[in-house]
């Protein structure tokens, strides 16, 4: 898959990752305690949904733009409120307005053109860092975070072939070091089987003892995206109920099936 963001931004897949993001982070914030938020591959931070990439897919309109107007509590009207205008915001940028001044953000970019908006992006925000480098490799070396408390998002542009392959050893290798953290972990579902095998790969860790998925599907035309998960390892109490809520309200609105399901554990 040849992924630059900027055709995709904003689309159902993006509405329902920010979602859960900002559900997650809005937990963490409950304790004063400080925690880390590593984000591997962050893009460029922030995308025009009015730009050339985004009109030319138009996947934004199925997306975001089918939420305008709609009003709701809690995590759902943070991220409304944060996504409602014409630049929509990515990953980093969401982490970076939503954490506090003890907390701390890393954003990773491998591409030297996105990571030079990613940088500029983030040059307001005092506790947010932007790096250079492979998502994969720093990760590694980030870990466990000073505060042992963090949430690690991977979303990867899956434009390696053996990225599932690559990212199953990452998360091996991230749970041995930091295994009390949280993972948000986005895949595209192309081929059920390969998702399912790649599934299978993270919980034959011994470590991970608490995983759910949140899985969205829409109907698109034949050679489109329309089907992708997210994997959350050790999910915060509570997320899985809170995010089928978040689906019974954003569901009808995006012509989404929206299914989260427990894989290991339970609450």
């Amino acid at each position: 898959m040849n992924y630059r963001h900027g055709y995709h931004a904003g689309n159902f897949a993006d509405v329902v990752k920010h979602i859960t993001l900002v559900a997650i982070l809005d937990y963490l914030k409950k304790k004063d305690t400080a925690f880390s938020v590593i984000d591997t591959h962050a893009g460029r931070g922030i995308y025009d949904l009015a730009g050339e990439q985004a009109v030319k897919t138009g996947e934004a309109q199925n997306g975001i733009a089918t939420l305008r107007g709609l009003s709701g509590g809690g995590s759902l009207e943070t991220y409304l409120k944060l996504a409602g205008g014409k630049r929509y915001p990515g990953s980093p940028l969401i982490a970076a307005q939503l954490i506090r001044t003890q907390d701390r953000l890393v954003a990773i970019e491998k591409h030297p053109e996105e990571f030079a908006i990613l940088a500029e992006t983030l040059t307001p925000f005092r506790s947010a860092t932007a790096e250079q480098a492979d998502g994969y490799a720093r990760l590694l070396k980030l870990l466990p975070p000073p505060s042992r408390r963090g949430l690690v998002l991977i979303d990867p542009p899956f434009e390696a072939t053996d990225e599932f392959e690559q990212l199953a050893l990452t998360l091996r290798a991230a749970v041995a070091k930091f295994a009390n953290g949280v993972y948000l972990v986005w895949y595209p579902v192309k081929s059920e089987a390969q998702a399912n095998g790649f599934l299978g790969e993270v919980l034959a860790l011994g470590d991970v003892t608490k995983a759910l998925t949140i899985d969205t599907a829409i109907a698109v035309p034949d050679g489109k995206m329309g089907h992708a998960g997210l994997l959350v390892i050790n999910p915060p109490y509570g997320l899985a109920a809170q995010m089928r809520e978040v689906a019974q309200t954003i569901a009808p609105r995006l012509g989404a099936d929206i299914r989260v399901t427990w894989i290991a554990g339970s609450e």
